[in-house]
């Protein structure tokens, strides 16, 4: 990956942290306390064979056409597809697969301009991993689908973009690394920050040790809002939908189109779109720059539903605080400041930065020597000094289009990619925990790293243990 260096400049000002200490509505969604769910004091079955490099599977030349398909054609799907079609990079889209059919018309109509042949509409994925001729599959299916969605693509021999937060519970991700390197498939989680080159001269400017030693490390995913929700009552689902499907593992219940439409403010499906469906790409920002260390030990998180108190899981606001030994990270996530803007076009497809003081994904890191602040997916890094003296800095682009491609290169060459699945589920681990705390009554975790067990609460064990619907089950043996 190309490293360009940081060069020295001067001027602006330093913002600092808040810490919530409440704790409202948090259990809500939380099962009795049991015994059931200890982890066992295990080290997890997948470290024993993570590979650097595959030998499955044939490498293949530029002159050779990828044959690919979109799993969960939403607007973001959609839009991943049709970039990757547009990249040049001689793919061809076979099939466009939703469980809704009034999804994916727009992938379907613009993809077959773009490659001139019209992609098969899908409703059943697994007709899509059938079919001896695809290669790899683009899955952006709500959360709760990732896990047994990759797992069933790796055993049918496909390679997989999956979209972020790449699992639903701690568990599936050990799952997902389990399938991807026994049937050696190349596993591209949507964490794409791993392709931005800037991510990784932040940390080599950190590794130098000009930033001092790493104090503390404050991330955010503070949304627009309060945004006000009135679920629907239950309803005969639409022909359009095949709604036992589109539920897949999660709990079989009437349908709903707040539960359709609105997935991300129900645990069955999510882990919050301000969680796992936003601060996850800060999470594992914050990670790459920092050297990717190892999982923290504990995790306390709290916060709650203050503004509507409506039957949304998600709360508004939720405080977390990492603790990993030599220094502490917290996380802010909600959907309640309309003072918060993420970073504009201009900024993430350019060279300036955002404003960091009202920006509501930023990364903020505390040195012994100076700060810095880190923008998510484009707006790239600055060092600030005494007196709001910027001492370093470097522009960052929305590395998407890098993703993608670094994703097909990888098919084709069948090296690891840059967002690979280990490092993307050691990110996804930590939203879990935060989620995991909160839930479970807004209750210190303790953790260990060694083992990814929950040391501590029986309450949240047994909420990390997810049950599967028959036919949709995680299998003991991937």
């Amino acid at each position: 990956m190309r490293r360009r260096r940081f060069f020295q400049v001067a001027s602006l000002s330093v913002a600092g942290l808040s810490m919530a200490t409440s704790c409202t509505n948090a259990g809500k969604a939380t099962s009795p306390e049991s015994k059931k769910g200890q982890h066992p004091h295990k080290v997890p079955d997948y470290r024993r064979n993570i590979k650097s490099s595959f030998t499955k599977g044939k490498t293949k030349s530029a002159n050779d056409t990828l044959i690919l398909a979109l799993i969960g054609a939403g607007s973001y799907g959609t839009s991943l597809i049709l970039e990757a079609a547009g990249l040049g990079e001689n793919i061809r889209v076979k099939y466009v697969c939703d469980v809704d059919d009034t999804r994916g018309g727009r992938a379907i109509s613009e993809l077959e301009k773009i490659q001139g042949s019209k992609p098969v509409r899908v409703r059943d994925m697994r007709k899509v991993l059938d079919d001896p001729e695809i290669d790899g599959v683009f899955i952006a299916t709500p959360e709760h689908w990732h896990a047994l969605a990759t797992i069933w693509a790796c055993q049918a021999g496909k390679d997989v973009y999956v979209e972020k937060c790449i699992s639903h519970s701690i568990g599936e991700g050990q799952k997902m690394i389990e399938a991807a390197m026994k049937y050696e498939r190349i596993v591209q989680c949507g964490t794409q920050n791993r392709s931005a080159d800037y991510a990784y001269t932040a940390h080599e400017y950190i590794k130098s040790g000009e930033l001092g030693d790493i104090a503390a490390v404050h991330v955010r995913e503070l949304l627009s809002g309060p945004v006000p929700f009135n679920e629907k009552k239950n309803s005969r689902a639409p022909d359009t939908i095949d709604w036992d499907l589109w539920l897949g593992p999660a709990p079989k219940v009437p349908y709903n189109v707040s539960r359709n439409k609105s997935w991300g403010y129900y645990w069955d499906y999510s882990g919050g779109y301000a969680l796992t469906g936003g601060a996850i790409h800060q999470l594992d920002m914050a990670r790459i720059v920092l050297g990717d260390p190892e999982l923290p030990k504990s995790v306390y998180s709290t916060g709650g539903r203050y503004f509507f108190d409506d039957n949304r899981d998600m709360p508004d606001y939720q405080m977390t605080t990492f603790d990993f030994g030599k220094f502490v990270m917290t996380l802010e996530t909600g959907a309640c400041t309309p003072y918060m803007v993420k970073s504009s076009p201009k900024i993430r497809f350019g060279d300036d930065f955002p404003e960091w003081g009202q920006n509501a994904t930023r990364i903020q890191i505390f040195g012994t020597k100076r700060m810095m602040y880190v923008g998510r997916m484009g707006g790239g890094w600055q060092v600030y000094d005494k007196g709001g003296e910027i001492v370093a800095q470097e522009s960052g682009i929305y590395p998407r289009k890098a993703h993608i491609k670094n994703y097909l290169d990888c098919i084709r060459t069948r090296k690891q990619p840059n967002g690979n699945i280990v490092q993307g589920h050691k990110s996804s681990v930590m939203a879990h925990l935060a989620n995991l705390s909160y839930r479970s009554g807004c209750n210190q975790l303790l953790f260990s790293p060694e083992y990814e067990s929950i040391e501590s609460n029986n309450k949240a064990q047994e909420l990390s243990q997810l049950k599967y619907r028959k036919g949709f089950e995680m299998p003991d043996e991937v």
